[in-house]
């Protein structure tokens, strides 16, 4: 740790080693960020990526809803842009909002300026930076309907401007470098009277409480819905509803929801997952692709057959530590 605290760049944020994780994700469970970076503003920011050692990863971090933190933390640096990057600017409309700016408050801004089309983002339990990069979505509209452009910093510390045919958007995903960091983006809706607006966003919330355990400790959507296909009614399907691996279970109330009860570890959660994914890939033969974020390490295979990792996993798509690779940081005294 000693090592990496000389070679990380002078920054006008604030710096935390050994960052728990698990108080600022949705599961609340999971290990610590080796760093965490939370930058002043955007020069702060391009100034740290672009001076910090290539070799060090990083990944940004929203409001934390759909991401399982592995028990063996994070290694490098997680970067969670604070209250600088939270803001909705209107301009007739369009509204350009912060890397860090929740759906419900572009939503909200969207309806006091009379702009329709962006109240599914009312829906989605995360911030600008995450729609962006994961083309979020709900109720029949996604990101890449609404998105004009965003401002990038790359992890070379370079700042870019990327439309939105740049970004290469398909379901859940975006050709987004990695490492980039959303700092703004730009939405452009439609006019509407604001308390047409209004009902809809209320029309969207009652759906949401109705269907969704929103009061659980949950990552949100699990799994991606194969094309021609619903998750949940698969999962249901396969016999899954409310099937538990220790304290993580499936959501009785919506399948494509897991939860954890009150001690599950982010192994458990996960191995839960892959169980899911195993007896629906049985029943029906459709493979089910995450749509969470699984991100950092494992505990080391000791722990294994306790109850606590069975059900290796490999990584996904979104930068995850491979357990059969080490650390990125490895030879840097940590």
């Amino acid at each position: 740790m000693s090592a990496l605290a000389d070679a990380l760049p002078d920054v006008r944020g604030k710096l935390t080693p050994d960052a728990p994780l698990a108080p600022l994700v949705w599961f609340k469970a999971g290990g610590a960020a080796q760093w965490l970076f939370e930058p002043k503003d955007v020069d702060d920011l391009a100034h740290f990526l672009g001076t910090l050692d290539p070799a060090i990863p990083v990944m940004a971090l929203g409001l934390g809803s759909n991401m399982i933190v592995r028990d063996g933390g994070v290694p490098g640096v997680v970067i969670r842009l604070g209250k600088a990057f939270s803001y909705a600017n209107p301009d007739g409309l369009t509204l350009t909002c912060g890397g860090g700016t929740s759906g419900i408050l572009v939503a909200s801004t969207a309806r006091d300026a009379g702009i329709a089309g962006v109240e599914f983002l009312r829906s989605i339990p995360g911030t600008v930076g995450g729609f962006v990069r994961m083309n979020g979505g709900a109720y029949g509209r996604e990101t890449c309907d609404i998105l004009v452009a965003c401002d990038v910093v790359l992890r070379s510390g370079e700042r870019v401007t990327l439309s939105n045919a740049e970004l290469g958007y398909t379901y859940r995903h975006s050709t987004l470098p990695e490492g980039a960091i959303v700092v703004s983006a730009i939405f452009r809706g439609h006019a509407g009277d604001p308390q047409v607006i209004q009902a809809e966003m209320d029309r969207i919330a009652a759906a949401r409480e109705e269907s969704q355990p929103l009061r659980s400790r949950t990552g949100g959507s699990t799994f991606k819905n194969p094309d021609g296909h619903k998750a949940w009614a698969l999962i249901d399907q396969a016999g899954c509803r409310g099937l538990r691996r220790g304290d993580a279970q499936v959501s009785e109330k919506h399948c494509n929801f897991l939860l954890n009860l009150g001690a599950a570890t982010s192994a458990d959660i996960e191995a839960l997952g892959e169980e899911v994914r195993d007896k629906v890939k049985a029943d029906s033969g459709v493979t089910l692709e995450w749509e969470i974020q699984r991100i950092g390490v494992s505990l080391p295979l000791p722990f294994r057959g306790e109850g606590r990792g069975e059900g290796a996993v490999s990584a996904s798509d979104y930068g995850d530590v491979p357990l059969s690779q080490p650390s990125p940081l490895k030879g840097r005294g940590l």
